[in-house]
């Protein structure tokens, strides 16, 4: 399966302890060359994000057209990183895009990529018995990592898993 990740998504789930999840769905995590410039380039209170590129199952491949990449920027008004990470999906046929982003999930669905984000790493990895409970690692995204959701989305997905 080709999985191909944003930042926020691995970031958000660092700081909340939790970017173990991403291994134990997926295996293997591909990323474009811009987000892991992104990880190395983070505040120095986050300095640990900057060794998730290094993770030996964490893959960085560069998108092929770079056109694209800039085109994507300049049309959807998208930064560099989930630009390349939307044609890096598209380029590898991706089976999932982790996007987080409004205006990039948006861009993302347009073009035909399916997509998910945190929220629905967290519902996956309950139903795949990974964690007992959604609510807390929720909770802990917002309180940590800043992740922000609705209160009716927190609710709809707290609803989803049972809980």
């Amino acid at each position: 399966m080709i999985i191909v990740n944003d930042t926020a998504a691995l970031s958000s789930l660092a700081i909340a302890g939790q970017l173990s999840l991403l291994k134990q769905l997926y295996n293997t995590v591909i990323i474009p060359q811009a987000i892991a410039d992104e990880l190395d380039n983070v505040p120095s209170k986050e300095s640990s994000l900057g060794a998730i590129p290094t993770l030996s199952w964490i893959e960085i491949r560069q998108a092929s057209n770079s056109t694209m990449v800039q085109t994507l920027q300049e049309q959807q008004d998208l930064d560099t990183g989930d630009a390349e990470a939307i044609i890096l999906a598209l380029e590898l046929g991706a089976e999932r895009l982790l996007i987080d982003e409004r205006l990039s999930r948006q861009a993302a669905i347009r073009i035909g990529l399916p997509i998910t984000g945190v929220l629905g790493i967290l519902v996956a990895a309950k139903t795949e018995g990974l964690i007992s409970a959604v609510k807390p690692v929720m909770d802990d995204l917002i309180s940590q990592a800043g992740f922000w959701v609705s209160c009716q989305l927190y609710d709809e997905v707290l609803q989803a898993v049972g809980e």
